[in-house]
């Protein structure tokens, strides 16, 4: 291993144990065969999962605080929310897939003839469907919330945490809910009801926290709440509409188990 007075990739002055210009290390190595597996694999995989689960965490237990931390720039122990958020809508999508093929007879039936667009429109679009809570929450964030002062960009991250913070979830709710339906016993249907009222009025907590200290008790309280109304109503209006529209404006829509 070697110090080097100029950085080898882009011949800046180094002052430092990294580039000031490009970031690069200023120690190198040779590479060899025990270096390249111990350290270039594992140690980039090992930090590249320590990111991923420390975002998780931060999410699922603090995530006001840590869109709040990141915005304010303390921004390098987290991995990208967006990108983690689009791991985890597929993690639910493939317990959702463990659900219907171990549990047959739950399955979605046809009730109407227009029913399968439907399913199968929301089954194509769950991503898409999923992000457009983000700007959802970020616009009603930004008209209630205006003591937070945050730009519109900044509540698109606030709100991308917590988008997060409800996948996850929903994944434990998917798993309790696979695990009820294979019969191992009520505790698994209880934490599923748990996770499903959590998985509800989940927004409530991190605007609640985001905000608490900007206003008194009860000016946080009901501006969360109205937040929370707002976004039942719009998120129902958006569903209606798109089911109103896949079935030629009859909305003869439903499921059965």
């Amino acid at each position: 291993m070697s110090h080097n007075n100029n950085c080898l990739n882009c011949n800046t002055s180094l002052v430092d144990a990294f580039c000031p210009h490009c970031g690069q290390k200023a120690d190198t190595h040779q590479i060899t065969f025990k270096h390249f597996i111990f350290h270039d694999i594992l140690h980039g995989v090992w930090h590249f999962e320590k990111g991923i689960l420390f975002t998780l965490k931060e999410a699922l237990f603090r995530p006001s605080q840590a869109a709040l931390d990141y915005i304010s720039g303390k921004r390098i122990r987290y991995y990208n929310v967006f990108y983690l958020s689009l791991l985890v809508i597929g993690l639910n999508i493939l317990l959702i897939h463990f659900y219907n093929e171990f549990k047959v007879e739950n399955n979605i039936t046809v009730g109407r003839n227009n029913t399968p667009n439907v399913t199968k429109f929301f089954a194509d679009n769950v991503k898409i469907i999923l992000f457009s809570i983000v700007p959802l929450l970020a616009l009603n964030a930004y008209m209630l919330f205006k003591r937070l002062r945050l730009n519109l960009a900044e509540h698109f991250i606030l709100a991308g945490i917590c988008l997060l913070g409800i996948l996850i979830v929903a994944l434990f709710f998917n798993l309790t809910n696979f695990l009820n339906e294979r019969e191992f016993g009520n505790f698994f249907g209880i934490l599923e009801l748990l996770f499903f009222f959590i998985l509800l009025f989940y927004p409530l907590w991190p605007y609640y926290n985001a905000i608490k200290n900007h206003y008194t008790f009860l000016g946080a309280l009901w501006r969360v709440l109205v937040f929370q109304l707002i976004i039942f109503i719009e998120v129902s209006i958006l569903i209606a509409v798109i089911i109103i529209y896949l079935t030629n404006g009859k909305g003869d829509f439903y499921i059965s188990l």
